[in-house]
């Protein structure tokens, strides 16, 4: 059975940090890009961080650059999302994506490979 499981979301307050993970199974990750998105309440879904094949080539949304962290551990069919200095505007649902096909650096939305989202609230 092909899915992702993200796991690490709770509460934390402003200036904390959190590490979310995201497990792969059924299928081989370090094939896929990989990548991070959250979705707040009446907004847009947004790519936060993402990560090609390689590794190589990374993208971080101008609102988290220099606070989170993309990584991937391809032995554990894993990849991460470091969040340091987190905000209150950081409130979302965060959801961990892999594809073949990225878009503007980030999994295209029509992968069938997403998980189901862990949700980070950044409140005092």
């Amino acid at each position: 059975q092909v899915q992702l499981v993200e796991s690490g979301g709770g509460l934390v307050q402003p200036g904390g940090s959190v590490r979310l993970s995201c497990v792969a199974s059924g299928f081989t990750l370090e094939n896929y890009g990989i990548g991070w998105f959250r979705q707040a309440p009446g907004k847009e879904r947004e790519g936060v961080a993402c990560m090609s094949r390689s590794g190589g080539v990374t993208y971080y949304a101008d609102s988290v650059k220099g606070r989170f962290a993309i990584s991937r551990d391809n032995a554990k069919n894993t990849l991460y999302l470091q969040m340091d200095s987190l905000k209150p505007e950081d409130t979302a649902v965060y959801y961990c994506s892999a594809a073949t096909f990225m878009v503007g650096g980030c999994p295209s939305s029509r992968t069938p490979y997403r998980g189901q989202g862990t949700q980070v609230t950044v409140s005092s």
